[in-house]
């Protein structure tokens, strides 16, 4: 039998608003407005001094592990803005601002990152699930929160944080083949930051974006500029709409730039060059949105002062409250795992232990 052709093209779009001097292309307006977007780029704002904050505590022995989000800004804020409350979010690792934004406390992720469960639990009436490290397995998780929407005849949308990384895990493609299946009411926004920890893009797929993954799957799909929060917005507000009509999912990369450490035990000045980072930190997404309130006429040197003293309050200020939660014993940490604990873990207590009792009293309950 003779073999036939099967047509397959396609193309994407790639959508940018605000140049990177903060201009606007006026005929792509989404027409935030004055106050939205001046609360959008507060909340960007409080995620940056949040993230700097909690990189200082990490280095001060003061919280443990975590990822930095300094330049992805604008990528998850303008994401989790556009939906509404009843709504759901399952976000990765990366996405605090989007947290903060959607009603989590800054205790919470402070208390999250200094090892208490209690950081896990979102906030009563936040449709949201908690923090997840390992890598892709949120994705079906966001799925089936969509589908469930679904049957229930519920109007809530999904919005379903993704790296880049996690286009390469099985996951991925099980999660996008059952979303596109059930025509399930979810969006992806995968913020592409160019590297899974040391790994660039190019050595994890030989697809030329990572979007075109979805279009295997019949999925609609677009790529942004990560770093713009007005393409973003638009992006994810249009996928949205989408979803409720029940039309099905939608698949959005976003390309930005992790600016900062992969996590706070990484070293990435062993995998990526000074030059490629100062190249991005000059597409930096809070200046970019600041220069286009600026020409706008709507955040001038005082105000854009006056906003970031206030955000800095909010984060000191959280920081003394979470510091004054988190006090207890330690060894607690090791009653709830096993009924009976193994040597191991034992002998791990006995160490704390002793470690404890050498340090003054005010530091042992710290």
């Amino acid at each position: 039998m003779p073999k036939t052709k099967i047509e397959l093209d396609f193309t994407l779009e790639h959508l940018q608003i605000l140049d990177e001097d903060g201009n606007l292309d006026e005929s792509l307006d989404p027409g935030l407005g004055r106050e939205r977007s001046l609360e959008i780029y507060r909340w960007m704002l409080l995620t940056r001094q949040l993230d700097e904050r909690m990189f200082n505590l990490q280095r001060q022995g003061r919280i443990g592990t975590f990822p930095p989000c300094r330049g992805q800004e604008a990528a998850q804020i303008a994401a989790a803005e556009i939906l509404e409350p009843g709504d759901w979010m399952v976000p990765s690792f990366r996405e605090p601002g989007a947290m903060l934004l959607r009603g989590w406390p800054i205790e919470q992720l402070l208390r999250y990152y200094n090892g208490y469960e209690e950081g896990s639990v979102p906030p009563p009436g936040v449709n949201d699930l908690p923090i997840c490290v390992p890598v892709t397995s949120q994705m079906p998780h966001a799925v089936g929160l969509a589908w469930a929407a679904k049957l229930k005849g519920d109007a809530a949308v999904t919005l379903c944080f993704l790296g880049d990384g996690a286009t390469s895990e099985g996951d991925f493609h099980e999660a996008l083949n059952f979303a596109s299946l059930y025509r399930a009411p979810v969006f992806f926004v995968c913020c592409n930051n160019g590297w899974a920890i040391s790994l660039p893009v190019s050595r994890q797929t030989r697809s030329r974006t990572l979007a075109q993954k979805a279009l295997a799957y019949e999925m609609p799909a677009l790529r942004v500029d990560g770093n713009d929060v007005l393409a973003v917005h638009a992006a994810c507000l249009d996928a949205a709409e989408r979803a409720r009509r029940g039309e099905g999912p939608t698949f959005i990369e976003a390309l930005t730039y992790r600016m900062s450490v992969h996590t706070t035990a990484d070293d990435p000045t062993r995998y990526r060059s000074e030059d490629e980072v100062t190249g991005w930190q000059a597409r930096d997404p809070l200046l970019r949105f600041r220069k286009y309130l600026a020409g706008q006429g709507w955040l001038d040197e005082q105000g854009a002062e006056q906003m970031s003293e206030e955000t800095g309050r909010q984060v000191r200020s959280a920081v003394e409250h979470a510091e004054s939660l988190m006090q207890g014993d330690p060894l607690e940490m090791f009653d709830y795992l096993y009924a009976d604990p193994p040597p191991e873990l034992l002998e791990q207590r006995g160490e704390l232990q002793r470690h404890l009792q050498s340090l003054p009293q005010p530091e042992r309950t710290r």
